[in-house]
């Protein structure tokens, strides 16, 4: 046994000895950069009322961005791949901080406000998952499920924090206010985290190179097995996990935006409304731990099916049940539990799936799905708000695609163990 595990590499703990801050940096860039997404119900109702908005049109920011980042993610994907994760996570949070801020100057104009959505896609694209997951993804084997989902867990810490102190801070300081404390206050810390602790494949590489002096330590590190672009682009498995995860999103991202709104209109406070949020969030960062263990010992699909198919349930609730709190506890629960896995379950069969040769740009491409539908989420929701007055046919079509999408995912075939062919490959040539 101890001949076996010398042969794979290191053990789990060996893994984590090494490389725990580079999970903590990771999580935190992922929640920093999931801060803007999860104050968006929060800043509808007093930005939209300063100015006369509609919801649509407070949305079509958050569209505006996510589809910028859609567009951006594949060839930053290209970057990452090349060049390696930190070139872009430092430059990134740098400008997503002061984009976030910046938010705090808007005087009404549309065009500004488009532009400065425009100006946080672009700057949020440098820190969108694929910078944190392939960092993390790339120098994990044994307990990658696991350190992914501490990770993705990021996204769950800001759901259970921003809601209550967004809403602190704009009723204490207005919303202007607010926008800038959110970009400084976790900007500066995760800029800092990043660059004492954040790295990836490349920079190993780097540093191997430099105590052996030997061009070869880059080839060794750097030579990853998986599929090449062209072979991921006929892959079906892969396709599968893309249309899933869009279906999903665009569903899931639509409620999250206008979760608040949802529960204000049904007569919950707006206080209570920030509160019952954050439970998201809070079974957010259990379905992510629970699910990145079971993703290391059970047949992926399965456990990511059911956990998306899942996410049906909060749907279903949220039609019937807004005037019974434990109804809205139970949905905002399955939601965080549920919901909160997306982008956990889709990198974690993206490399399954498709290795680590050419992950930068399949997981972009991944990426850019996944803005694309967070963009239209809120878009639709708001969209049939303001056409039918309610959100009830959203909450209808929620719960038929999250079952579809999680179907979708049960469904898949066993994926390839790459570790095992080059094992193979390697005893065939020798």
């Amino acid at each position: 046994m101890i001949e076996s595990d010398s042969t794979r590499g290191p053990t789990a703990a060996q893994e984590w000895k090494s490389n725990w801050t580079l999970v903590l940096t990771s999580a935190v860039g992922f929640c920093f950069f999931s801060v803007m997404l999860s104050t968006t119900g929060l800043f509808m109702e007093p930005v939209s009322r300063e100015f006369g908005w509609g919801r649509t049109l407070f949305a079509s920011g958050v569209s505006i961005a996510t589809f910028t980042t859609a567009i951006a993610s594949p060839f930053l994907g290209i970057i990452v791949d090349k060049w390696g994760a930190r070139r872009l996570a430092l430059p990134g949070v740098v400008l997503t901080t002061a984009s976030i801020a910046a938010f705090g100057f808007v005087d009404g104009r549309f065009w500004q406000w488009a532009a400065l959505w425009l100006f946080f896609g672009l700057a949020s694209a440098c820190i969108k998952s694929t910078v944190w997951t392939v960092a993390v993804l790339g120098v994990f084997t044994r307990a990658k499920g696991l350190a992914l989902a501490l990770v993705m867990s990021g996204t769950a810490l800001s759901q259970v924090i921003v809601p209550p102190l967004g809403n602190w801070l704009i009723a204490d300081f207005g919303w202007r206010s607010a926008y800038v404390w959110l970009g400084l206050g976790w900007g500066l810390p995760t800029l800092l985290l990043a660059s004492l602790f954040f790295y990836d494949l490349h920079d190993v590489a780097a540093r191997k190179r430099a105590r052996e002096a030997e061009a070869e330590a880059s080839a060794a590190v750097l030579d990853l097995p998986g599929l090449t672009v062209a072979r991921a682009w006929r892959d079906w498995a892969l396709w599968r996990v893309g249309i899933s995860n869009f279906v999903v999103m665009v569903l899931t991202q639509g409620l999250m935006a206008h979760l608040i709104p949802i529960m204000t209109d049904a007569g919950v406070s707006r206080t209570r409304a920030a509160l019952l949020a954050s439970l998201s969030g809070v079974a957010g960062i259990a379905g992510k731990l629970i699910t990145g263990v079971l993703l290391d010992r059970y047949r992926p699909n399965w456990i990511g099916g059911l956990t998306l198919g899942a996410a049906a349930l909060t749907f279903l609730f949220l039609m019937d049940g807004l005037n019974s709190p434990a109804a809205i506890v139970f949905a905002l629960m399955v939601n965080g539990y549920a919901a909160s896995t997306k982008t956990q379950i889709t990198g974690y069969l993206t490399a399954s799936y498709g290795g680590m040769k050419s992950f930068g740009v399949i997981y972009g491409v991944m990426a850019a799905l996944m803005a694309a539908a967070a963009g239209l989420g809120p878009l639709v929701g708001g969209a049939v708000y303001d056409l039918t007055g309610g959100y009830g046919i959203f909450l209808l079509a929620g719960a038929i695609g999250c079952a579809f999408g999680g179907v979708m995912i049960i469904s898949l075939p066993a994926y390839p163990e790459w570790e095992k062919k080059e094992a193979e490959q390697a005893q065939t040539s020798a």
